[in-house]
């Protein structure tokens, strides 16, 4: 019987199940009194009427942590476990009808005189005391009362206060997981800011790429522009030279004729041919400073300015300057060229530079 004693126990009053017993759905049964305390203490600004809260809500078992979910109906729309009623109404009437053996309790012994029982307790000091210190011990002047009474008022309050903390437990564990939830949106929020930011960053690094590309196309055609002239100059040169110097070898030749009428038939057309020759006037010559491409420099301070003052949106900021960055909460700062804003407008086309007519080397006279 002290096996089945222990199944009828309420796992908050810790007393035998009070009528009505009700079954909650993980199947654990609950005074409804008891169930009807712990509702109330989890769900402290739910509507009471009678002692009792009157819609719906829910609270955790105190044996598994299930959690209860109630109707408008609340504790009162649990399911009664008749069955277990019955059990402890055939519990109750085998136990009266049988003799009570006698227990023996381990009653606990004054210190002060050890032969008296613990029977009384004192409420100015607060602690269970025998009779004969009430008379002629330390609690003599004290208020005492029954054991019985302030074991009934402690225990129940020890219940109470026990529902209490099953309420609050319920109530902190809620905040732990909507702590929880609140850290995976951070971190969801957080990766999916970045990988906007960096979607924008490698936009603007494809427009500086393709700005490159394009500034050092005008640069590598002009160099290849004058690189074709300056050989094809040189050519014209090599041609001369040669030139000349078969006239030279000519020359040399006739100067070794030993007879005079032959060297004189030779030696006028000869010096017409060198008269002509030294002539260069027909040659183009480089002007100074040909070689140079400095006009093609290029200064990006303002740029860069703009780039290192790249920020995310403030609160303050206009919403028209920030219509078109809202996505990626990037600008620049204030007083700063949009950089972003140009960047994702069409590219204008490269200024052209100094024509190369104009650096062309004049015939010389």
């Amino acid at each position: 019987m002290d096996s089945l004693e222990k199944q009828l126990i309420c796992p908050i009053c810790l007393e035998m199940f009070t009528k009505p017993v009700v079954i909650l759905p993980c199947q654990h049964n609950l005074c409804r009194k008891c169930a009807n305390d712990i509702f109330q203490s989890s769900n402290p600004y739910l509507p009471i009427r009678g002692g009792s809260v009157t819609s719906g809500g829910r609270f955790r078992c105190p044996s598994c942590r299930h959690e209860v979910v109630l109707d408008r109906h609340g504790v009162y729309g649990l399911q009664r476990n008749l069955l277990v009623e019955n059990i402890i109404d055939m519990y109750k009437q085998e136990y009266i009808s049988r003799p009570s053996p006698e227990r023996k309790v381990d009653q606990p012994m004054c210190e002060v005189h050890e032969d008296e029982k613990i029977n009384i307790y004192c409420l100015t000091c607060g602690v269970p005391t025998c009779s004969m210190c009430k008379v002629f011990g330390a609690h003599k002047d004290c208020q005492v009362a029954p054991l019985d009474s302030i074991y009934q008022t402690q225990k129940t309050e020890l219940s109470d206060g026990i529902a209490m903390m099953v309420g609050n437990n319920d109530r902190i564990q809620g905040i732990i997981s909507q702590l929880e939830e609140t850290c995976r949106t951070i971190e969801e929020n957080g990766r999916r800011q970045k990988s906007k930011v960096c979607e924008r960053f490698d936009h603007l690094y494809s427009i500086l790429e393709e700005r490159k590309r394009e500034m050092n196309l005008k640069v590598s055609s002009e160099q290849e522009e004058k690189l074709n002239y300056i050989r094809g100059l040189t050519k014209k040169y090599g041609d001369y030279l040669e030139f000349m110097t078969k006239i030279m070898e000519t020359g040399i030749q006739t100067l070794e004729e030993p007879e005079m009428a032959v060297f004189l038939q030779n030696a006028k057309p000869l010096l017409q041919k060198i008269a002509k020759a030294s002539n260069t006037s027909h040659l183009e010559r480089v002007e100074r400073g040909y070689e140079s491409m400095d006009h093609y420099s290029v200064h990006f301070k303002r740029e860069g300015r703009a780039l290192r003052n790249i920020d995310f949106i403030r609160d303050d900021d206009d919403e028209e300057e920030v219509e078109d960055e809202e996505e990626v909460g990037v600008e620049a700062a204030s007083g700063e060229v949009d950089l972003l804003g140009q960047l994702n407008e069409p590219l204008p086309p490269l200024l052209p530079p100094q024509t190369l007519s104009t650096r062309r080397p004049a015939a010389s006279s």
